[in-house]
């Protein structure tokens, strides 16, 4: 059996996708060397987005590593301010020359709420308020399905989306979505959600797997940080393993992938050891902790009520 680290799963359209993976959102100035850490490392699996602002980076840490192309499953995702069906081919574009790619393994639709068209990533109004656009993502998704048919992206998916806006693509899509990326972890676990991924054959990766404590979400009541839940720390003693390598392998263990951040190499180096499997009685304790707690909801800064559906909604 391949270890967590080696293992793929398979999405619908018949490629393979890492179980883990790099996330490379914020810390620009630190994406090339930590992307360049994780290739060396056996990563290949490279998470970027537009807005991240990491393209080039990441770009330039695939083409020092050596690793060729095909070996590497590379995903990047739409922004908000380019869901006019008249923009979506270009902002593939303008992400592939960044990344010096040829094609995606995976584009997805960042959010499914669209802001003013234009080149301004966070359009804003005199007093500073984000400019939304009355942009269908559906319409959206219907241009993104042309990028397949080209073969500028290999799979297309979305990111974000609560379970009623996911059935309405399914029911209009000619594509489905080949993964849906969304907040998971052993806090935020979305069971009855991720089973109904299971029926349709999306798979899910988990961003945030260990949680989030960004500021950048407004403050909110500290719950404390995941990495030090006793549940996880107490397995990884069993394993001799650290909290944070238990959580990747929870997921893992149910089917997702999982692409944590990290700009340390150690702990990049450190996320990726994870060659080993949690016992069903550990799983299952991991599966007990849930609090439905949601750390990344940008419903305020959008305005656009985001997972109206789904566990640990911010009131």
């Amino acid at each position: 059996m391949a270890s967590n680290a080696q293992k793929t799963f398979k999405l619908a359209t018949g490629a393979k996708i890492p179980a883990i993976g790099l996330g490379t959102w914020q810390d620009e100035a630190a994406q090339e060397a930590a992307v360049l850490v994780a290739l060396q490392a056996g990563y290949r699996h490279i998470d970027t987005a537009r807005c991240y602002g990491t393209e080039p980076a990441v770009g330039k840490a695939i083409k020092q590593s050596g690793v060729p192309r095909s070996e590497i499953f590379v995903t990047s995702k739409l922004w908000n301010n380019k869901h006019h069906p008249d923009d979506v081919a270009q902002a593939l574009q303008m992400s592939l020359d960044d990344l010096g790619l040829d094609y995606l393994d995976l584009f997805l639709m960042h959010w499914p709420v669209a802001f003013k068209r234009g080149d301004d990533l966070f359009p804003s109004d005199k007093d500073g308020n984000l400019i939304t656009d009355d942009i269908d993502y559906v319409d959206t998704y219907k241009a993104m399905e042309g990028l397949v048919k080209s073969g500028k992206a290999k799979a297309i998916g979305i990111s974000n989306f609560s379970r009623k806006e996911v059935e309405r693509l399914l029911a209009n899509a000619t594509i489905k979505p080949a993964v849906h990326q969304m907040e998971l972890h052993p806090w935020l676990q979305q069971e009855d959600f991720y089973q109904f991924h299971r029926e349709q054959d999306i798979h899910v990766t988990q961003y945030s797997p260990f949680g989030n404590q960004n500021e950048i979400y407004g403050s909110r009541e500290k719950h404390g940080q995941l990495v030090n839940d006793k549940t996880l720390v107490e397995i990884g003693k069993k394993y001799g393993k650290t909290s944070n390598q238990v959580a990747l392998a929870w997921g893992i263990a149910h089917g997702r992938s999982v692409i944590p951040k990290s700009k340390s190499p150690e702990r990049i180096m450190q996320n990726f050891d994870i060659a080993f499997e949690l016992d069903p009685t550990d799983i299952q304790k991991i599966d007990h902790i849930d609090k439905k707690l949601r750390f990344n909801d940008s419903s305020k800064d959008f305005g656009y009520e985001l997972f109206t559906d789904l566990d640990g909604k911010q009131k």
